[in-house]
């Protein structure tokens, strides 16, 4: 097949539009509707359904859309290599991890990478679902349990647990509870049960949330939680890698903690010999060093 044709095709698919897909390729409207119809005629099919408000993709068209959308992948990938074979670290490194560590934990880390590799271009994905970085939706992967995709380099980083915390000024306010009696009297902070989060965390909150708790403010992410501690509305659940930088929090009921949650770091085989992900992959190892010798110094 005519990869022009296949190129202009996946540009349709992506933007559902003749006129957008133009645009972006910098062909006229005349021009990309030609060449859709050749490319259907040479394979007897027809690949968009059109309507007034744009262009659907048939089955046949979904198909051929699903094996586009590899190739270029796979061309990206390819173009990311022969970048990588010069001797400076540079280019874009597409980086995927929990809404949590992602804006808690590793973005106020990166000014240190930015520092030594100026010309590195980072593209931060904060989200809760696992991206498949064999399809290369992302080339590194910081995860909250062990990748189960094949293909892929993985390295253990760290464990955490979540645990409770409040303000020394809400404490004061409120007093410390010593025993979950006590703590029904207090606010609880967490996340809500039915938001995407670690499960071992998501057992946490389900578990104090059985107690008869005397007031509750949940949120979809840390963050919200971390705020809201920060700002003395109550007691929160949030992973004990916030202690390094916000050590002013105090831990309540030393005894109430999740299970161990691994942290994996992790990306597609094919990236081995990456210059930005040895890059990130070494800060990344030097950081959690330096994190876990302060936690023990703690």
């Amino acid at each position: 097949m005519d990869w022009d044709k296949l190129r202009i095709f996946h540009a349709v698919a992506e933007k559902g539009s003749l006129t957008h897909a133009g645009e972006t390729l910098r062909l006229s409207q005349s021009a990309v509707s030609r060449q859709i119809r050749a490319l259907e005629e040479s394979l007897s099919t027809t690949l968009f359904h059109r309507h007034a408000r744009g262009l659907i993709l048939t089955e046949q068209g979904e198909l051929l859309f699903e094996a586009t959308s590899q190739m270029i992948r796979r061309l990206d990938a390819a173009a990311a290599r022969i970048r990588d074979s010069e001797d400076e670290v540079l280019g874009e490194l597409r980086v995927t991890t929990t809404t949590g560590f992602g804006t808690l934990w590793l973005a106020p880390r990166l000014a240190k990478l930015y520092a030594k590799y100026p010309a590195l271009k980072i593209d931060l994905m904060l989200e809760e679902r696992v991206m498949d970085l064999p399809m290369r939706e992302a080339d590194v992967a910081i995860r909250m349990k062990e990748p189960t995709q094949a293909d892929l380099i993985r390295k253990r980083l760290m464990q955490i647990r979540m645990r409770l915390y409040a303000t020394p000024e809400y404490l004061a306010a409120h007093g410390t509870p010593t025993s979950m009696d006590d703590f029904t009297k207090h606010r609880l902070i967490c996340q809500h049960a039915g938001t995407p989060q670690v499960a071992a965390g998501a057992q946490l909150s389900a578990d104090l949330m059985s107690h008869e708790i005397q007031s509750t403010l949940t949120v979809n992410n840390y963050f919200g939680v971390l705020q809201a501690v920060l700002n003395h509305l109550g007691i929160g659940v949030l992973p004990d890698y916030l202690t390094a930088d916000f050590p002013a929090l105090v831990r309540v009921l030393p005894d109430v903690e999740s299970a161990d949650v691994p942290v994996f770091i992790a990306y597609p085989e094919e990236l081995r010999h990456s210059k930005r992900v040895a890059a990130f992959r070494d800060f990344i190892t030097e950081e959690i060093a330096a994190y876990r010798k302060q936690h023990q110094q703690s």
